[in-house]
């Protein structure tokens, strides 16, 4: 019996990849908070390796955040803030 390939309905995908484009989006809010994580990073001498490690997060994880890729959670700007010598309200506030 022949492999029989099912017809994929596209305006059924439609959602799925408009909610998987919105994980990456680059929101000025998300941009801003990149900003300020990277300059604290610059300002102490980190590489995203090692502020990733301070952090427990992967690198690729702190590189979206500084390019504004993520929406992050709570828990990581806490993280972030602890391996960068500061508190959340700082990198909050200043986005």
């Amino acid at each position: 019996m022949p492999f029989l390939h099912k017809q994929v309905n596209k305006s059924r995908l439609n959602p799925i990849i408009r909610s998987l484009k919105h994980r990456t989006e680059r929101t000025p809010l998300r941009v801003a908070f990149g900003k300020i994580v990277r300059e604290k990073r610059l300002a102490l001498g980190l590489s995203q390796e090692k502020l990733a490690e301070k952090a427990d997060l992967h690198i690729n994880y702190v590189g979206s955040v500084e390019r504004g890729e993520r929406n992050i959670a709570l828990e990581n700007i806490y993280a972030l803030a602890y391996a960068l010598n500061c508190s959340a309200k700082e990198l909050i506030s200043e986005s």
